[in-house]
């Protein structure tokens, strides 16, 4: 494998109301009228290495999903570097590119395609993204029937499955059972093993110590600390004593 890298410089993410209307209450639309700008990210400034495992923890809305998005190529710096050596497999949420009215089947070889794979490529790897999504015969039915574990499961086998440098999951984790979040540990230790590279998002799950031995701590859009899984851990959980 070859040398597997993320280094983020200066970085930052700016939310334009005019591209969100959906979300804009009356005060915030009477604030995008004055030229008000939300940035989601400022001055975000990391480097993640080969064999790095590296859980983002952090409330809701610190940019922990930003972050993975911008290493995923869903979105782009609006300010700031950033560089992404590897091939990226993601899971972002448990309806990341699927459609419910095809089959775990047919998702799987949509989704491969999707992340390069050939349409032969993808068929090929069907049975062993199969058996390892655990849904025997419902990797047949439509997924509009799956759980949202379900949806995981599938997820994750396909993004697996399509060999990625950099593992990258938001918080899906959590809709997993206690069986496949193990599956999933497994294979996150042996891309590290094999010189990948795993960020993971959450807020304080148990799994992330399985195969994260570094932490960032988002908060408000950058980072409040950056080191040891347990002792970040410890700090962005006693912050409230």
């Amino acid at each position: 494998m070859h040398s597997v890298s993320i280094r983020a410089e200066g970085v930052g993410v700016r939310f334009l109301f005019d591209r969100y209307q959906r979300a804009v209450t009356p005060a915030l639309a009477r604030l995008r009228r004055r030229g008000t700008e939300t940035w989601g990210l400022r001055e975000m400034a990391f480097a993640i290495g080969p064999g790095e495992g590296v859980a983002l923890i952090g409330p809701s809305g610190s940019g922990k999903t930003t972050v993975l998005r911008l290493i995923a190529g869903v979105l782009s710096p609006d300010a700031g570097r950033l560089d992404v050596n590897g091939r990226v497999g993601s899971l972002l949420s448990t309806e990341a590119g699927l459609l419910g009215l095809l089959t775990g089947r047919e998702n799987a070889t949509l989704l491969g395609v999707l992340a390069g794979m050939s349409r032969a490529q993808s068929e090929a790897a069907l049975d062993e993204v199969k058996h390892a999504t655990h849904l025997a015969d419902a990797f047949d039915r439509p997924v509009l029937s799956y759980s949202e574990g379900m949806k995981a499961r599938l997820g994750f086998a396909v993004a697996d499955h399509t060999g990625p440098d950099i593992l990258v999951l938001d918080e899906v984790h959590e809709a997993l059972d206690h069986e496949f979040r193990q599956i999933v540990a497994e294979r996150a230790h042996l891309a590290l093993s094999a010189g990948g590279v795993v960020v993971a998002a959450g807020h304080d799950h148990p799994l992330l110590a399985t195969f994260c031995d570094r932490a960032l701590w988002l908060a408000d859009g950058h980072i409040a600390a950056d080191g040891p899984f347990e002792e970040v851990r410890r700090a962005y959980l006693g912050q409230g004593a």
